[in-house]
């Protein structure tokens, strides 16, 4: 087993890190998902049938993964709001942090695309990054996601408008802010 995990760490522990990290977008809560993922990994590799690649195996449990520890931020969350009974649950205060500065600081445009696609549903949002960050191919995407060939273009296509409108949206604001 641990010549397997090893070969399967050298192989996409890359990769499996990198899209977390575009998920969740901090450094150290993408590094502890990507060893519950490698936990999973190891307790379930017996029942690894082949059905699909080990990569969209692995993928698909990494998405999983990173479902949960949202729903469990949002069930914190929900909780925290009730114990302090702060009314409306739209005005939660917002994480400050900026996008990761490996992708951010490098290129405006690359970090307006990133808060634009955050905007974006959570299936566009990870379709978008499993194709286009992750190169990963429409039928590894639909494997991992779980969906069918059609859904993941389909998603992928609604995802790149909605994008693009939302990146449209922000440069208008900005136009409108530097003429006043």
């Amino acid at each position: 087993m641990d010549s397997v995990f090893q070969d399967l760490y050298e192989k996409y522990h890359k990769d499996v890190f990198q899209f977390i990290f575009y998920m969740v977008k901090n450094r150290e809560q993408a590094e502890d998902l990507v060893q519950e993922v490698y936990i999973k990994v190891m307790n379930s590799y017996d029942r690894f049938n082949g059905d699909s690649s080990e990569k969209t195996w692995m993928f698909s449990i990494a998405r999983h993964v990173t479902i949960d520890f949202f729903r469990k931020q949002k069930r914190k969350r929900n909780r925290i709001l009730e114990f302090f009974d702060w009314g409306e649950k739209g005005h939660l205060i917002e994480d400050g942090q900026p996008i990761p500065e490996e992708i951010a600081l490098q290129n405006e445009e690359i970090q307006k695309m990133y808060h634009c696609l955050e905007k974006c549903t959570m299936d566009q949002k990870t379709v978008i990054i499993l194709r286009f960050i992750q190169s990963m191919s429409i039928q590894e995407t639909a494997d991992i996601l779980g969906m069918t060939v059609s859904k993941v273009k389909t998603t992928q296509h609604r995802g790149m408008k909605a994008l693009q409108s939302l990146m449209n949206e922000e440069y208008e604001e900005g136009i409108q802010r530097e003429t006043k």
